[in-house]
């Protein structure tokens, strides 16, 4: 169905659904929102979600489950081997995908673990479109590096290109010329680039990318994760698949690759996850590692309870009506945002809408995280809890100096069925604000900082008394309270 028309007002997005439970949200006062910031290192991952007021740090394992979600948990087989849960979850993935071969893991990034024990030796090099922080972790960490081979046009952030994932063929071409096809183990493609702003990946340059690699006898690999808004993308903007259905969609790209993995903490809806695997053969080379660092074949890690949620879940991504909704307040959020000129990633993507942190903040230097500073200025303004994804997610060079990330944004995520209208105009207006206010944030430094995926853990702070006064400048326009 497409967007719901209004007869006396311009178009908004629309809930296909109704509320049956609800969640009691705190906004906190703007000072104890400081004195939060201030405990939490400046890192919006350790906030308590108590001291939040919309949580829009991830989609990951945040999604509101149906009801017929909820209803299917309570018949989980929680048989330790052998669990009739894994045989449904295992044979509908089967039906969507036409993939036989399940190996379950507890979330994505364990997926990707056991993918990368397996295909990944010292010097390896890995062609993705664009990396994801787990993904490029998991391949450095054995030794391997990856090349980013995205079309040029999807880091220019203001565009109006409707598949700015798209893998550039030219440069993969090359690239295998280059490191020759025996030191590529796989070719890694991202449906929904999660760190330049949720952009999709066109179907047809997913079977361009799939087809070259076979002819050079490298794997595939899909991650899923994000795969939800990404078939919406390719059934809207995709001339050539605008009369096929979401589930035809889905085994046409299936069709294209050698093993997918997806995080069940979005893709499903649930909390899990799982790795599909065409070949028989290079399935029981990857079994070993489930039992070894997962748990059972039948259940890997998961809850039986949650499998049986995320296979309704599957069930419920095929369904175009269910899946529109995050991308169309996703874009409704853009829009609005772009039309009140604040820097935005434009077109919207999937999973949340994304702000220029390094247009908004270009008094601040890259090598003081203006995208980390954004979103804890977004915090200290409004409750609202983003996610950095800019230089602070990035590791460090070998010597120590500061990798800047090719992109600095600040995302907010939209997790699915959750937030109404009038939630998402609050956060555009705190946004607005905090954009006229800009030029009061300043940047940060680390005063501890893992050398490992920093982002999660690290605690900063921030170069100057910036927070104070901004926090000030926000009591003088909305008041002590609020």
């Amino acid at each position: 169905m497409p967007a719901i028309k209004f007869y006396n007002r311009p178009a908004v997005p629309m809930e296909m659904h109704k509320v049956k439970i609800v969640q009691k949200l705190n906004l906190l006062p703007a000072r104890q929102r400081l004195e939060k910031m201030h405990e939490a290192g400046f890192n919006t991952f350790l906030l308590h979600n108590g001291d939040i007021f919309m949580d829009m740090l991830t989609d990951s394992g945040v999604n509101a489950m149906s009801d017929e979600m909820q209803a299917a948990m309570l018949r989980a087989d929680d048989a330790y081997a052998g669990s009739e849960t894994f045989y449904r979850m295992n044979a509908k993935l089967t039906e969507i995908f036409g993939i036989k071969h399940l190996l379950p893991a507890h979330q994505g990034r364990a997926a990707e673990h056991i993918i990368n024990l397996h295909f990944i030796k010292p010097g390896n090099c890995v062609i993705m479109n664009y990396h994801f922080t787990t993904s490029k972790a998991h391949v450095t960490r054995l030794g391997g590096r990856v090349e980013e081979l995205l079309c040029d046009e999807g880091l220019v952030t203001k565009s109006d290109l409707p598949f700015k994932g798209n893998i550039d063929l030219n440069k993969v071409k090359a690239c295998i010329e280059r490191e020759g096809a025996a030191n590529i183990p796989y070719i890694r493609i991202e449906a929904g680039t999660n760190l330049i702003g949720g952009q999709p990946i066109s179907y047809e340059n997913m079977k361009a990318a799939t087809d070259l690699a076979r002819e050079h006898g490298i794997a595939t690999v899909l991650d899923a994760s994000l795969l939800q808004d990404n078939l919406y993308f390719i059934k809207v903007r995709e001339e050539s698949m605008k009369d096929k259905s979401i589930r035809e969609i889905t085994r046409m790209i299936a069709d294209l690759f050698d093993v997918i993995y997806f995080s069940g903490r979005k893709f499903g809806f649930g909390r899990g996850g799982g790795i599909l695997v065409r070949d028989e053969k290079l399935f029981h080379a990857m079994e070993d590692y489930v039992t070894m660092f997962e748990g059972f074949l039948t259940y890997g890690g998961m809850s039986v309870k949650e499998m049986e949620a995320m296979i309704v879940g599957f069930e419920e991504t095929m369904d175009f009506d269910i899946i529109s909704q995050g991308p169309q307040f996703i874009d409704h959020c853009v829009r609005q945002l772009d039309e009140l000129g604040v820097p935005m990633v434009t077109p919207g993507g999937g999973l949340g809408a994304h702000i220029n942190a390094r247009q908004v903040l270009d008094h601040v230097p890259s090598d003081q995280y203006p995208a980390g500073s954004l979103v804890a200025a977004l915090y200290l303004c409004g409750g609202i809890r983003g996610m950095e994804r800019g230089t602070l997610s990035e590791e460090r060079n070998p010597d120590g100096s500061e990798r800047i990330a090719s992109v600095e944004m600040v995302r907010l995520a939209f997790p699915r069925r959750v937030f109404t209208f009038s939630q998402t105009e609050y956060v555009i207006d705190r946004v607005k604000w905090l954009y006229d206010h800009r030029h009061l944030v300043g940047g940060l430094r680390f005063v501890h900082e893992p050398k490992t995926l920093r982002f999660f853990t690290g605690r900063l702070e921030p170069i100057g008394n910036w927070p104070e006064k901004l926090i000030e400048a926000y009591i003088a326009d909305f008041g002590e309270d609020q």
